[in-house]
């Protein structure tokens, strides 16, 4: 999921490439996920953005929006695998192992498509294969856009609100509730921005078991993990999550052969990491570092063997026979979704995955030696576009519309370079 760096990424090409420039075009499909979920419909977003002029664009977290010569604004969350493409220019913070010699435009999952009217010309679309990504209108003056939902229910941002995110601040936020400190952290009601890698980077690097309860630090932990928090989150933001920049040192450069054969578990100084399941997430840790020095929530465990994908691990039934269960997954995140009038406003959990995250719409690499047993089954496929429909049972069946299936999209193949393009002037 990309977090607070990779927003940050973003809206830096936004200033590059959009800001200061009329949208002439305005395509968008509608999803009833991606849009409708928020207030929002494609038809909506298409009249409210075309012919407007962006002058400027802007963060909280894990969310941005463009501001727009007049309202409404289009505010925007990735969500698990979203970005934002821009035509003949490289976005991403991960480069893929086979690069698309001559990609198609729109590109596959896109929502919506824009181009601009001044020279030079720039398009852009928004794609998102999971739809879990959200796309809202918000109808208000720019400078109140982050007092009205969905970002007034969400904490600060620790890069940009460093004046509220102090120590004192801080300390109360950590003493106030008995939850372990990662999870707190997680919590974007609490704090935008941080995700389940920046959590995991925070945490070491300020040399705090993650499960340990958040009321339990004492005042030289608490005024370690507020130094961490804006170390690692500053870090991630000024090098737009160029992770060829990252320190070596970092979890970052080394957690990501989880279960893969040969990968290995050292860091360059010699110490060991594991995996742990804390509280139904997994967390890169580093035990000869990151010691329990108070109490600790009691749902640690140690994992054994591969992750599949979708929290998806293969086990014995009671009868002895081998079956898969969808166990639940915590989310990367907490959203705080608008109220509706007459009742309060709700978060929604948005599913994360703990393996190497999507980028640009598509799946990260897959082991092709993974057991077939493994394998999660659907009953469903995606189309280009992100919907869900039904895969095709038989030749009687299929085409009675008349419209040909498509084939079922492949997953493209993808791995974490470290080698992305240099920040973006």
């Amino acid at each position: 999921m990309p977090e607070i760096g990779e927003v940050a990424r973003i809206v830096n090409y936004i200033h590059k490439h959009l800001v200061g420039k009329t949208l002439a075009t305005v395509k968008a499909q509608h999803d009833e996920n991606v849009y409708g979920k928020v207030g929002c419909s494609a038809e909506a977003f298409e009249k409210a953005l075309t012919g407007k002029k962006v002058l400027d664009a802007k963060q909280q977290g894990k969310y941005f929006w463009m501001v727009m010569s007049s309202p409404p604004h289009p505010l925007m969350h990735f969500g698990m695998a979203g970005w934002l493409k821009i035509r003949d220019e490289e976005t991403a913070y991960y480069k893929p192992a086979k690069p698309e010699k001559s990609p198609e435009w729109p590109p596959k999952y896109w929502k919506f498509a824009i181009d601009t009217a001044e020279e030079p010309k720039c398009e852009a679309a928004f794609v998102d294969l999971r739809r879990f990504g959200r796309i809202r209108l918000i109808d208000c003056a720019a400078d109140q856009i982050r007092s009205v939902s969905p970002l007034v229910e969400n904490g600060p941002d620790p890069v940009i609100d460093k004046e509220i995110v102090t120590e004192e601040w801080l300390a109360e936020k950590l003493g106030s509730k008995r939850v372990p400190v990662k999870a707190l952290l997680l919590d974007q009601a609490n704090i935008s921005g941080i995700g389940n890698w920046v959590g995991d980077e925070i945490m070491y690097n300020a040399k705090i078991h993650p499960e340990q309860y958040s009321n339990t630090l004492t005042p030289a932990q608490i005024k370690q993990l507020h130094k961490s928090i804006h170390y690692i989150c500053s870090f991630a933001v000024d090098n737009l999550a160029d992770s060829s920049k990252f320190p070596e040192e970092w979890l970052f450069k080394h957690r990501w052969g989880k279960g893969k054969k040969g990968s290995s578990t050292t860091l360059p100084n010699g110490s060991k990491f594991v995996f742990m399941t804390v509280g139904g997430r997994t967390s890169c840790v580093v035990p000869s570092v990151q010691k329990k020095t108070g109490p600790v929530a009691g749902d640690v465990k140690g994992e054994v063997g591969p992750e599949i994908a979708d929290g998806e691990k293969e086990e014995k039934s009671k009868g002895g026979k081998k079956g898969s269960k969808l166990e639940k997954e915590e989310t990367d995140e907490t959203e705080i979704e608008p109220a509706k009038k007459g009742s309060k406003g709700k978060k929604r959990t948005v599913k994360a995955e703990d393996e190497e995250p999507a980028v640009n719409g598509h799946e990260p690499n897959e082991e092709a030696s993974e057991p077939a047993s493994k394998k999660r089954k659907s009953n469903t496929r995606t189309d280009t576009n992100g919907a869900m429909e039904p895969k095709k049972q038989s030749k009687a069946k299929a085409g009675t519309n008349g419209i040909k299936s498509e084939p079922e999209p492949q997953k493209s193949e993808r791995r974490r370079s470290g080698r992305v393009s240099s920040k973006v002037s």
